[in-house]
């Protein structure tokens, strides 16, 4: 009962030197609502830019290995050898075969290869669409959703039928809601019929293929009349799931003895190819987001240390005021304990009041972001309860000091003023 006394009365005293003091006492709230604000704000927005590019990476598969000439990063404890793999070969159709035919811990292989085109539908273009060519297997190894028409069939695949598939994105710049199933667009001049429609996924931040919401899926053996996928600029890969119940690491192991004999290296020459998985982008990910949330700390915290000293100066100054009023407490019994858990509340409610102001400031702006840019800012749960531990913190802190002194002052010298 008396815990909560204190709390009530804490809250009072809070609440009358809001209204006594209320140039003083809205300044050092600025203080703590701008601390709270920068803190929290760096880390709602670094946590909605994490979870979008992980949502991103994710799309890549945990249990599939991505076949390329180039490495998405260097080995452990190696440098990024850029001049070694620049004049390896790029993945084949014939590795692709090679892979299928041997492989017995790979569950689906795909070959895919991608490049921009414009892209046209009567009057009007889409410029610079993803064309991504894929083999039969793509619907097996990438889960997308069609909201109209089908996917190919394996005749239409092998024999290089002029069909495709289209993101949602790509639909509306083309057709502006007219159902796009049955029509024919444009590449290069060659009239390509249009046999589904992707639903809708939402931006792809790291471009990583994650979203098929900008790109055009062509059968691969047609895919070969418009672009080269023997060179380069197409990026062409091959993407092998694993069987349930084998292990990336199983998997690598195959692939890399498949591929090795295919390209008939002998064993004192090194892989001329990357095994690529998105553990590797996880991995470099966790680093770098670990370096950030350090320097968001050492932002904010500078600004936590200022609204800190303005609570410390402004329980000093509610000492001073209630000189006298402490003497008669003291007078009548109260406790130090009582003095100094009454002030150190004070001092926790003022600086949760600028906590929860600065928390208010951060929703309506992740609000307001949100409906301005790609990115979906969102003020969570855990950044709330961080936002109000932090205040709490910094109100024991800063009011700790103050209190002690109210709770050590003489009775007598108190009721005098004499402090």
């Amino acid at each position: 009962m008396l815990f909560f006394n204190l709390i009530k009365e804490s809250f009072l005293f809070a609440i009358s030197a809001l209204k006594v003091n209320r140039l003083r006492t809205l300044l050092t709230l600025l203080g703590i609502t701008i601390g709270i604000f920068a803190i929290i704000s760096v880390f709602t927005v670094l946590d909605s830019l994490e979870n979008t590019i992980r949502n991103s990476l994710s799309s890549l598969g945990d249990d599939i290995i991505y076949v390329q000439k180039w490495p998405w990063a260097p080995p452990p404890g190696e440098e990024y050898a850029w001049w070694e793999y620049l004049n390896r070969p790029i993945p084949s159709l014939k590795e692709y075969e090679q892979i299928k035919k041997r492989s017995d811990k790979a569950e689906i292989v795909n070959f895919a290869a991608s490049t921009l085109r414009n892209v046209k539908y009567k009057s009007n273009t889409r410029e610079n669409a993803i064309i991504w060519a894929n083999s039969h297997e793509f619907e097996k190894i990438r889960n997308f959703e069609l909201v109209a028409g089908r996917y190919f069939t394996p005749f239409e695949s092998v024999s290089g039928k002029n069909i495709c598939l289209i993101g949602y994105q790509i639909a509306n710049d083309l057709f502006q809601g007219l159902d796009p199933v049955g029509k024919e667009i444009k590449i290069q001049g060659r009239k390509i019929t249009v046999v589904g429609l992707i639903a809708k996924e939402g931006k792809d931040i790291l471009n990583s293929g994650g979203s098929l919401d900008d790109m055009i899926i062509l059968p691969i053996m047609y895919a070969k009349s418009i672009m080269d996928i023997k060179s380069e600029n197409t990026n062409p890969m091959i993407m092998v799931k694993a069987k349930k119940g084998v292990t990336i690491s199983e998997l690598k192991d195959e692939l890399r003895s498949i591929i090795r004999s295919t390209r008939t290296l002998n064993p004192k020459q090194k892989d001329n190819f990357a095994l690529n998985q998105s553990s590797i982008l996880n991995s470099a990910l966790n680093s770098i987001f670990a370096v950030i949330n350090i320097a968001g700390w050492l932002i904010g915290g500078f600004s936590i240390l200022v609204g800190g000293f303005g609570i410390a100066n402004i329980m000093f100054v509610s000492v001073k005021e209630r000189t006298n009023l402490i003497g008669i407490q003291k007078s009548l019994g109260a406790k130090q304990n009582f003095i100094l858990l009454q002030f150190l509340f004070e001092a926790i409610m003022l600086s949760l009041i600028g906590g929860i102001i600065g928390l208010f400031l951060i929703f309506i702006g992740s609000l307001f972001a949100s409906s301005k840019i790609d990115l979906e800012i969102t003020l969570t749960l855990g950044n709330i309860i961080l936002g109000l531990f932090i205040s709490i913190v910094i109100g024991i802190i800063s009011g700790f000091f103050p209190s002690y002194k109210a709770a050590k002052l003489n009775p007598v010298e108190a009721i005098n003023n004499t402090f």
